[in-house]
Formats: structure tokens, sequence, C-alpha cells
């Protein structure tokens, strides 16, 4: 996965880490990208 979300292996770990709080977006749509999906953030009043 880490080679299709074009990242190393630590980032993927860091993703995959439940208690890691520092997650971008970016590499949030990036592993989804890498599983066929997409993400998408919706503010609602």
């Amino acid at each position: 996965m880490a080679t299709k979300m074009h990242t190393s292996r630590a980032a993927l770990n860091r993703l995959l880490d439940a208690t890691d709080t520092s997650l971008t977006l970016t590499t949030l749509a990036s592993a989804a990208a890498a599983l066929g999906k997409r993400v998408r953030v919706e503010l609602a009043a």
C-alpha cells in the first residue's frame, strides 16, 4: 500500500496508528486513492 501511495512504510504506519493525531487530509486522500476510494469532507451547520 505504501508503494501505491508513493510514500514510505513509516508514513503508512502513522496512518494506521489510531493514537497518532498527525494525520493530514492529503495523506488520507492518498490512502483512499490507493484503495480505489475518495474522501469527501463536508461542513454542516
